[in-house]
């Protein structure tokens, strides 16, 4: 019975010792004594009580020294520790009052700023009231002369019959035939009429310089990137200007760039337009047939295929005069601008508001819209919604007149300050 029970136990020395919590070894609960078999014990093994009566923890594994250094970290902070970690929080408490009092402080400019700028509005609309007030009075001054004279020679004309009828009496009184410059003694109409078509000008200019003002302040400068530039195309210095001379150029000794639009006579800008809202003027005064547009940047170059063309494709939108029509164009369809008077276009203007994918064209004089492009487009340009997917880049294309009329010749990015 002892050697099977020592056998037994050789067993569970191979195993993990069972230990109590307080580290000290417990007598077995078998029944059999260390003296009955004498080598039974002599690994030092003990055994923790089964029966679940100690009040001690049984603790099955030895703790690791990783685990009993993690214990020992966990245990409660010194008083240095949290000396240090009080003073840290202070100091983050403090960043943090600093902040709100410096956001605060942003607010109270803010307001102060914005109040500054509606005073300096103010000053400037009222000066602007001002001088129509003070026009207003010397048109009417100048009416109210006009009138005076008038009456001042009505009432000579009235005096002279007046008297003439109180010559005597009837029968006595010689017939008197009316001056035929009396038919001339009225107000000045002529230069009246001229006055209200003057001031309807200035009406109408005044109203589209108040709606440009808006679009002027999402002005910002466009040039030309001479690399996409066609070869008989020349871009002035500044990169504003561009020339068509209607003659190939002298062949360059650089090879053409990749870039460069080889059969088409076009041009994009070098930087695409802002991400939020932009603004630019096209003076289109000094060319018979031209268009001016956007484009992404993967318009081709090559070639004549529609692909290289302004609004021929799902890459461009411009608005083009041809043959003395003016017409928009995207995705290779087109629209006539019916908005546009009898006087040449003299600037068109080129909005955009990339985020909403909107792209409006003005004339630039009158600020007539030429064409709107939005999310919901008309169903001629097989668009029912409308978003950029690239970035746009100002566009501009010479066109060939009809062959009574003279050849291409100036384009110019205008150079805007917003008021």
């Amino acid at each position: 019975m002892c050697g099977v029970f020592g056998f037994f136990l050789s067993e569970m020395a191979e195993q993990k010792a069972f230990s109590v919590g307080n580290g000290q070894s417990a007598q077995s609960g078998l029944g059999v004594s260390s003296a009955g078999c004498p080598g039974a014990l002599q690994d030092g093994l003990s055994f923790a009580p089964l029966d679940g009566n100690g009040d001690e923890v049984v603790q099955p594994f030895p703790r690791s020294p990783k685990l009993q250094r993690k214990v020992a970290n966990a245990r409660q902070p010194s008083q240095e520790q949290l000396s240090r970690r009080m003073e840290e929080l202070q100091a983050e408490r403090s960043k943090t009052e600093a902040h709100i009092e410096s956001l605060k402080k942003r607010k109270s400019d803010l307001s102060r700023s914005t109040e500054v700028m509606k005073q300096r509005v103010r000053e400037r609309f009222e000066s602007m009231r001002c001088a129509l007030k003070q026009d207003e009075q010397v048109v009417l001054d100048s009416l109210e002369l006009d009138l005076r004279r008038t009456r001042t020679r009505l009432d000579q004309v009235l005096k002279n019959w007046t008297q003439h009828q109180d010559q005597g009496p009837p029968e006595s009184v010689s017939p008197k035939k009316p001056d035929a410059s009396e038919q001339e003694i009225r107000l000045n109409e002529e230069r009246f009429e001229r006055l209200l078509k003057t001031l309807s000008s200035i009406s109408k200019n005044l109203r589209a310089q108040l709606q440009r003002k808006t679009l002027l302040l999402d002005s910002c400068p466009m040039v030309i990137d001479k690399q996409t530039c066609h070869g008989q195309m020349a871009v002035t210095s500044e990169g504003r200007g561009m020339f068509f001379s209607g003659a190939a150029r002298a062949a360059r000794s650089a090879p053409e760039h990749p870039l460069q639009f080889d059969k088409v006579c076009c041009a994009l800008g070098r930087s695409p337009v802002p991400t939020a809202q932009s603004y630019w003027e096209v003076d289109v005064r000094c060319c018979a047939a031209w268009a001016v547009g956007v484009a992404y940047g993967s318009l081709e170059r090559k070639g004549r295929d529609k692909g290289a063309k302004l609004g021929r494709n799902r890459n461009s939108w411009c608005v083009e005069l041809r043959n003395g029509r003016l017409s928009a164009w995207h995705n290779d369809r087109h629209v006539a601008c019916q908005s546009v008077g009898q006087t040449p276009l003299g600037k068109v203007g080129v909005w955009v508001n990339y985020n909403k994918g909107q792209l409006m064209f003005y004339d630039a004089d009158t600020m007539v819209v030429l064409q709107r492009f939005s999310a919901a487009v008309t169903q001629v340009f097989d668009r029912a919604h409308h978003q950029f997917t690239e970035p746009l880049y100002p566009a501009v294309r010479f066109l060939k007149p009809p062959e009574n009329q003279m050849w291409p010749n100036h384009l110019e990015l205008c150079h805007l300050n917003a008021p």
